[in-house]
């Protein structure tokens, strides 16, 4: 069940044959979410992080006239709220923005883990640094980008982050969030929202169709974007 993190942990570094086992035997609660139910309810105490298997989730706080913002767009291999292994309470709560598989890991062996080998210590430790250097990126693009390279941004991370657990194909990969779903990503309006798309389609760069992203032209929609994947440090390397 957690060969996905694996997976995800040895495109960053390499990992012993012991490393491997102790992962892959971490007890696990297997939960199933139905797209847009809540997972986790802001301000909920946590006693586990949740694991995305499949499927995509989103990290999301609510104003107080009913307004969303996601704060994070979770992939199959990322953790939804290791953070709350230390913060114990979610500022933010999770939604299932498509069904979605998960595995609950009880902080109580995060813990054991974690002391008991430093390197993977620092391995989890890396997963909630680029959590944050997710959000600092998609908080620039907020406040500097325009709609287009925003957009053109989010479609060339969300790429980029599927690519190392075998999620994408050919340029393209399964892409359920609507239109609303994207406005409340990248702060525009449902209707900015398909201008951006359709921009992005008549220069030939990106196409949205039936649940499934193509990215059509890569260099071009990374040149609009000004898209540096340095911050999901992807590349392995001794942690």
């Amino acid at each position: 069940m957690l060969d996905v993190l694996v997976q995800k942990f040895e495109r960053r570094d390499d990992l012993s044959p012991a490393q491997r086992r102790a992962i892959l035997r971490l007890p696990v609660e297997r939960l199933q979410a139905s797209a847009g139910e809540m997972i986790v309810r802001q301000e909920r105490r946590q006693t586990s992080s949740l694991l995305l298997l499949s499927g995509y989730a989103g990290r999301v706080a609510f104003v107080g006239d009913g307004g969303r913002q996601f704060t994070q767009i979770g992939l199959p291999g990322d953790f939804l709220d290791l953070h709350s292994l230390v913060m114990k309470r979610m500022e933010n709560g999770v939604t299932a923005i498509s069904d979605c598989e998960l595995a609950a890991i009880p902080h109580s062996a995060l813990r054991r883990l974690t002391a008991r080998d430093p390197h993977l210590a620092r391995m989890f430790w890396l997963e909630t640094v680029v959590d944050a250097a997710i959000h600092r990126v998609w908080l620039v693009g907020m406040g500097r980008q325009d709609a287009q390279a925003r957009m053109a941004h989010f479609f060339c991370e969300i790429f980029t982050r599927l690519e190392p657990v075998g999620r994408t194909a050919e340029g393209s990969f399964d892409f359920p969030l609507n239109q609303n779903d994207l406005a409340d990503v990248l702060g525009l309006s449902s209707v900015h929202v398909n201008r951006t798309l359709m921009a992005l389609r008549a220069a030939d760069l990106l196409d949205v169709r039936d649940g499934r992203a193509i990215i059509k032209d890569w260099d071009g929609l990374s040149r609009v974007a000004e898209f540096d994947p340095q911050y999901l440090r992807l590349w392995k390397e001794a942690v």
